[in-house]
């Protein structure tokens, strides 16, 4: 299926790209900027609709999210623009050397939700709500952290995402089942048709395989922009599922000898 689907003929999104200002950067030999994809970042292009970054561990996507993320005004461990909580500052000075070519059209709503420190944004979210009475109760009567892990991060995707907005999401699939994840793409298409602009940095194949999504891989030569059945996540899972006793036994083979 073709990329780049725009959600109406209108909407061009809320930022058309980020550029990284080459010319600051002392020294690409230390971090963030000797990571693989940010060493050869110059501009990178989003869809209006939803652009995911792929890629091995320890390339950059979640840096690259984050940056962008905190860049853009969101809290370094997610949340809203009003967010500002923190647990421990480990986010990277990439901000600071990113500019974001901004759309004309501003966005009503926005969430930076990124599943490595849900726990942290759950005690914020029951903070707010013991010390605010006027604090939106987005999540019913029931406090995030009396949920499954599953059941909380699904259900603030489904309530507080509130459509017209800018979000993006690191690696969501580590809270969800598969069965979510599918719960999750009808959720990305409510969004896209509420114009909204989505940034997902992922590695499931479920969550890559929405219908128009530019994907790009981020690799230790640089970014590329990638069809869903060229990735590397979608020929594994196809090849294991259509072959999967087979795909162990050579597997295990290899570690053997």
């Amino acid at each position: 299926m073709a990329n780049d689907e725009t959600p109406t003929l209108s909407f061009r999104g809320f930022l058309r790209a980020v550029r990284l200002r080459r010319d600051a950067v002392e020294s690409f030999a230390g971090y963030p900027f000797s990571i693989p994809a940010i060493r050869h970042l110059e501009r990178l292009e989003f869809s209006p609709g939803l652009t995911i970054l792929i890629g091995e561990n320890g390339v950059g996507k979640s840096t690259l999210a984050e940056a962008i993320a905190v860049k853009w005004g969101f809290n370094a461990e997610g949340g809203s623009r009003n967010f500002r909580f923190e647990t421990k500052a480990t986010h990277s000075v990439l901000r600071d050397y990113l500019v974001l070519e901004r759309g004309v059209s501003r966005p009503t709503d926005g969430f930076f939700l990124r599943a490595e420190s849900f726990y942290a944004l759950a005690t914020e979210v029951d903070r707010l709500d013991a010390s605010d009475p006027g604090f939106v109760k987005f999540f019913a009567d029931r406090s995030l952290h009396e949920q499954s892990h599953g059941e909380a991060f699904l259900n603030l995707l489904n309530h507080r995402l509130l459509g017209h907005g800018f979000y993006i999401f690191d690696e969501p699939e580590a809270a969800l089942s598969p069965g979510r994840q599918l719960a999750v793409l009808v959720l990305l298409k409510r969004l896209l048709a509420q114009q909204s602009q989505i940034i997902m940095a992922t590695h499931s194949p479920i969550l890559m395989g929405f219908p128009g999504a530019r994907i790009y891989q981020l690799r230790p030569e640089g970014i590329a922009q990638v069809e869903y059945e060229e990735t590397e996540h979608y020929q594994i899972t196809r090849d294991f599922m259509n072959s999967w006793e087979s795909y162990l036994r050579h597997l295990f083979c290899e570690e053997e000898t």
